[in-house]
């Protein structure tokens, strides 16, 4: 099998360098033809430049791909409507975008300005929302679209000065896992990518022999897995160094508590059982989840519940 995307539109966001323009370039080589973003400001988001989009435009086009750059900051919607607007008019149509662009502004939670939480929300969880929401009506009405969220280990597990970044990060799981069910019967699908490489946002935290093993490229190639057309939905693929998994959140099969011990400390004194891992589940909606909770329910009282 070998994926393409002849004939396919590709927008990606913070595609002027490192992860995102190896996804760029990782498209326009599978025949895709991709808007390049970047609003060209440092990795804390200070400044802007269009020379970055510009010179991955340059790089696509002498491989002879094509490709248009484009400035928009993420975060403002109305940026984000006008660059998906000028892929429309160049091409006519959208088939797979990535939510790649972000910033970090790494401190601690007790020194963390609420404007640089704000910030870095603006850009990862707002980003991705902004850039979602403008071309959806496009995708539904052509019937076909792939998404990529961009998450990370930070937001799915935690990471000691980066309660912003994890935050927004795991937001966009959120978003990912409802709008993958909403945009199913359009043929929309929705996958997040966890990566991990060496770019500018860790170049200061990696030895050497580490920015060696991270290489962007075989993250891109986790991005091309995610939005071909046979793509999964509401997967979250990590990749860092070659290595591949896949994430999913699970819970316990739980405990009915009879209605005289449904009390704190009964649910401390029934601990173990409840928190038992030995059988866990992954939901495939929220509905689902409440419908196993409700099961249980009945089954413990003898009370009839139907859905």
């Amino acid at each position: 099998m070998t994926i393409r995307f002849d004939g396919q539109v590709a927008i990606v966001t913070g595609a002027g360098t490192g992860l995102g323009r190896a996804h760029a370039v990782a498209l326009a080589s599978r025949g895709a033809r991709v808007l390049v973003n970047d609003l060209g400001g440092t990795s804390d988001g200070q400044g802007q430049s269009s020379e970055t989009a510009l010179k991955v435009v340059d790089l696509i086009e002498q491989s002879g791909g094509e490709a248009i750059g484009n400035g928009a900051n993420v975060a403002r919607f109305d940026e984000v409507e006008a660059m998906v607007g000028q892929a429309l008019e160049k091409w006519g149509r959208i088939d797979v975008l990535v939510n790649n662009a972000g910033i970090l502004r790494d401190r601690s939670f007790s020194k963390m300005e609420i404007p640089d939480f704000q910030l870095v929300s603006d850009v990862h969880l707002m980003g991705s929302v902004n850039c979602t929401k403008a071309v959806w009506e496009t995708m539904r009405r052509q019937e076909y679209g792939r998404i990529v969220m961009t998450t990370s280990s930070s937001g799915m597990y935690g990471n000691f000065g980066q309660s912003n970044y994890g935050a927004a990060k795991m937001a966009v799981l959120g978003l990912m896992n409802t709008l993958g069910l909403e945009g199913e019967k359009a043929n929309i699908r929705i996958n997040a990518l966890a990566p991990g490489a060496a770019t500018r946002m860790t170049e200061n935290l990696l030895s050497d022999g580490l920015k060696q093993l991270l290489r962007v490229e075989p993250v891109a190639e986790a991005m091309v897995a995610l939005c071909h057309a046979d793509a999964p939905n509401r997967c979250i693929l990590n990749a860092q160094a070659g290595s591949y998994s896949i994430t999913r959140l699970v819970e316990s099969r739980g405990l009915w508590l009879p209605v005289a011990e449904q009390t704190a400390e009964q649910i401390v004194n029934n601990w173990m059982q409840i928190a038992n891992t030995t059988v866990e589940q992954a939901m495939n909606s929220g509905g689902e989840h409440v419908a196993k909770m409700l099961t249980m329910a009945s089954e413990g009282s003898g009370v009839a519940v139907t859905f």
